[in-house]
């Protein structure tokens, strides 16, 4: 059987465009929160603290973070495909919950939901996608399946603001969410394949050497993996605050729905369109180059937020944001693979995943408590600053070759 598998994008065109699909679908679970939570926690229920809002963010970055580690081990254990359909059956009630929630606690324990089921949908069309393309193509394969999850992300924010802004934030944008979550489960069911003979093809002839602690290397010792998983934290804290107060900055600049969906939207739709490109270039050039420069451009991007009001501007900050995350999203993943023996890889990205999605709750507390204190000008500079510092551990710390043997 295993001789019967050929690894390649080429070859596996057919279940890898499914995967990039049902990604899509998983990408627009998260766009269907990303531009209306603010209003929706005010409006709805009162709550108007920064630090009260981005909790739902910190519910989900932490149990996203810890379905990520947790994919990587019962991937191995139950099949990939498994885990994806279990993640897919997790999502379904978010929305129900979300249209009847009595109480802000409700929202809370729906975000809980949504990130135990990213984390095992979209870590699973990850590890699958690298599992059915082999070596040549991995970058390339990294920013097609980015590229569908965040450019969902970017359409859905903007429907769910439109929505919002037309007929209110409650129910009609959680609807989206109901036919996402259904038709993505369908798609799974049907038609999706598991890739557990691709990793053992693959595994006869890689030379990779075995780590002998896989998370320790990923998260401290290995100087290419932990540099790696550092900025992965980062990113998603620079992202964590973005998703919570630029559109709580937005409504203090009394923008509505709908520019606030385009504005919020446009950063996704960038970072997603962006890896179409920047994944295959992830095959080619430096990876730590792109990793430096992706970093240090968001930084920069961030930092000039506050001092922005005029739409266009802020449009552009908003694109130029999502260049700079787009340089970096595939090309830590491509890494990681190309650091890790086929055997771990699952595991080696489960605990990049986990780390980088802690970031979110890392950055919805320390933006929310900073933004609650000092404003939240100050919460961006801080953001923008430590986005800034990431960059400069990738240039001193980040080896420029990487070791695969």
């Amino acid at each position: 059987m295993t001789n019967a598998v050929n690894l390649g994008l080429k070859e596996n065109w057919k279940q890898f465009t499914l995967l990039v699909i049902v990604n899509a679908f998983v990408g627009g679970m998260i766009g269907m929160e990303r531009s209306i939570f603010p209003q929706f926690a005010e409006l709805e229920f009162g709550v108007a603290s920064k630090t009260a809002i981005l909790s739902f963010i910190t519910a989900f970055g932490i149990t996203k973070a810890i379905a990520n580690y947790y994919t990587g081990r019962l991937a191995n254990k139950f099949g990939r495909k498994n885990l994806l359909l279990f993640g897919w059956l997790i999502a379904i009630p978010v929305p129900f919950i979300l249209i009847f929630a009595p109480n802000w606690n409700a929202v809370i324990l729906a975000n809980v939901l949504l990130g135990i089921s990213q984390g095992f949908t979209w870590s699973s069309t990850v590890v699958m996608k690298i599992d059915l393309v082999g070596k040549k193509d991995r970058g390339l394969a990294m920013g097609l399946n980015e590229f569908a999850g965040y450019f969902a992300v970017g359409i859905v924010a903007f429907l769910t603001g439109f929505v919002a802004n037309n007929y209110g934030v409650t129910p009609y944008p959680f609807y989206i969410g109901i036919f996402i979550s259904i038709v993505g489960f369908i798609l799974t069911a049907l038609w999706v394949k598991d890739t557990g003979e691709f990793v053992r093809k693959e595994s006869l002839t890689n030379n990779t050497a075995q780590l002998d602690n896989v998370f320790l290397e990923t998260t401290f010792k290995n100087k290419t993996l932990s540099s790696v998983t550092q900025a992965g934290l980062v990113n998603n804290l620079n992202d964590g605050m973005i998703w919570g107060l630029l559109p709580i900055l937005l409504l203090s600049l009394n923008y509505n729905s709908e520019n606030i969906g385009i504005i919020t939207a446009i950063y996704p739709g960038v970072w997603g369109v962006g890896q179409l490109f920047t994944g295959k270039m992830s095959d080619h050039y430096s990876k730590k180059k792109m990793l430096f420069w992706g970093m240090l451009l968001q930084g920069f991007a961030i930092l000039f937020i506050p001092f922005s009001r005029d739409f266009y501007v802020l449009a552009s900050i908003s694109a130029i944001l999502g260049l700079g995350t787009a340089l970096v999203y595939p090309t830590f993943l491509s890494t990681i693979a190309q650091a890790t023996s086929p055997k771990q890889r699952a595991e080696s990205i489960g605990s990049f995943r986990l780390w980088r999605d802690l970031g979110y709750a890392f950055g919805a507390v320390i933006s929310g408590v900073t933004a609650d204190l000092f404003g939240v000008e100050y919460a961006i500079f801080l953001i923008g600053g430590l986005t800034i510092l990431s960059s400069i551990i990738i240039k001193f710390r980040m080896p420029g070759k990487i070791n695969v043997t």
